[in-house]
C-alpha cells in the first residue's frame, strides 16, 4: 500500500472548476447543513455508528458518495464530539491509468491523505462472471476493504451508501427477490474479527449529494469498471426510474419505503426467516 498525494499526474479538473477548500469544507457545516451535515450527525447518533477510540476506515471509490463520506468526516474529526482515528483507503481494482489519475487528483484536491492499495477483481470478475460481474465484484471489493482495514488497525469500514440506495435494495428485493431486507445502517464482519460496517450517509438523499459535487467543482468517478462498462439494463437503474414515477403519484413514497422498513408488524405477516430457520404466522397462530 502506498499513500498518494497526486504528485506527478496531469491535472485532470479544470482550473476554473475548482472552489477554494475552506469554501468547500465550509459550504458542508453552512450551506449544507440541513441536507447533508445534519442527517449524517443523526445518523450517527440514531444507529451509535462512532465510538471514542474507533479507528475507522473510510472506503474512497473516488465517485461523489465516498468523496463527500471523507469530507463529513474530516469535519466530524475536527468539530465533533467523539475521540477517533481515520484512514482514506482506496483500492484500484484494475482502473485505467487516467481513472486512477482522477481518483488521487480528486483527494488531492480535496485534503484526503489517500492510502491506496492494488487488486486485480476487474479481471476475476471478468474471467468468472463475465454475464453479470457486478456481485461478484461488489462482495471481492467488500473482502478486500476489509483485509486491508484490519491491516491499518481499524476497527470500523465506512462506505457511501445513501437513503436512496437503501430504498432501491429494498425494492430490489421484494419485486425480484421475493423477501422484506434492506440495507442496515451498520452490521458485523462476519469473516473479520471485531470489524464492523457502517453507513453514516444512510439519511442524505442522492440528489443533495449530486448538487454538493457540482457545486464543489468535483469530477467524481462513475463507476469505471473495465468489465461492464458495455452493459444496459441493470436492475437498480430499473427500480430508481421506477420510485421516480412513483413520487409523482404518491407523496413522499421514498420516505414510506423507508418507513416500512423500520415498521414491520411481526403478527401481520406470513412468516420471516431468523437465523436460518424459516418461520410461518401458523407457528405462533394458537398462542
Amino acid at each position: 500500500m502506498d499513500e498518494l498525494k497526486g504528485e506527478g499526474c496531469k491535472q485532470l479538473i479544470p482550473d476554473e472548476d475548482k472552489i477554494p477548500l475552506k469554501d468547500i469544507e465550509r459550504n458542508i457545516i453552512k450551506k449544507y447543513r440541513k441536507s447533508l451535515w445534519s442527517p449524517f450527525i443523526k445518523a450517527i447518533y440514531d444507529y451509535k455508528l462512532i465510538e471514542d477510540g474507533d479507528k475507522v476506515a473510510v472506503a474512497i471509490s473516488g465517485g461523489k458518495d465516498s468523496l463527500l463520506l471523507a469530507k463529513l468526516f474530516q469535519e466530524l474529526k475536527n468539530h465533533g464530539k467523539f475521540n477517533f482515528e481515520l484512514e482514506f483507503l482506496a483500492m484500484d481494482p484494475g482502473y485505467h491509468t487516467d481513472i486512477r489519475e482522477l481518483l488521487i487528483e480528486n483527494c488531492t484536491y480535496l485534503d484526503i491523505p489517500l492510502t491506496i492499495f492494488e487488486s486485480k477483481i476487474f479481471e476475476i470478475a471478468d474471467k468468472n462472471s463475465r454475464e453479470y460481474p457486478c456481485y461478484l465484484c461488489a462482495r471481492m471489493r467488500r473482502g478486500a476493504l476489509y483485509k486491508e482495514s484490519k491491516k491499518l488497525g481499524c476497527n470500523k469500514l465506512a462506505l457511501g451508501h445513501h437513503f436512496n440506495d437503501v430504498i432501491e435494495t429494498t425494492m430490489l428485493n421484494v419485486l425480484y427477490s421475493g423477501n422484506f431486507k434492506t440495507m442496515l445502517p451498520k452490521l458485523k464482519s462476519q469473516n473479520y474479527e471485531d470489524m464492523e460496517l457502517i453507513r453514516p450517509m444512510y439519511y442524505i438523499r442522492e440528489d443533495d449529494i449530486e448538487k454538493f459535487t457540482e457545486s464543489s467543482g468535483i469530477l467524481p468517478l462513475n463507476c469505471a469498471c473495465m468489465v461492464a462498462a458495455k452493459k444496459i439494463g441493470n436492475k437498480r437503474y430499473e427500480i430508481k426510474d421506477l420510485i421516480s414515477n412513483l413520487k409523482k403519484t404518491f407523496v413522499d413514497v421514498d420516505k414510506s419505503i423507508f418507513k416500512a422498513t423500520e415498521n414491520v408488524d411481526m403478527e401481520r405477516i406470513l412468516g420471516y426467516r431468523k437465523d436460518d430457520t424459516k418461520y410461518s404466522f401458523l407457528d405462533f397462530y394458537d398462542e
